[in-house]
């Protein structure tokens, strides 16, 4: 699952939500929170403003 959130966050282009990610993929929202929250403490994902969230790439 952690690759389909990275995947939809790459496709998105934009900061996102997280129940809009999980939305796209078919899980519940909570789960795609806690994936983000993970990749967040890695550096994997960043929060450009309160509640959304992208790549580093695409946040800039």
């Amino acid at each position: 699952m952690e690759k389909k959130v990275l995947e939809a966050l790459k496709k998105a282009g934009k900061p996102v939500r997280p129940g809009e990610i999980a939305e796209q993929i078919g899980v519940d929202s909570k789960d795609v929170s806690k994936i983000i929250a993970k990749f967040k403490k890695s550096g994997e994902v960043i929060s450009p403003k309160r509640c959304y969230y992208s790549l580093p790439e695409v946040g800039k």
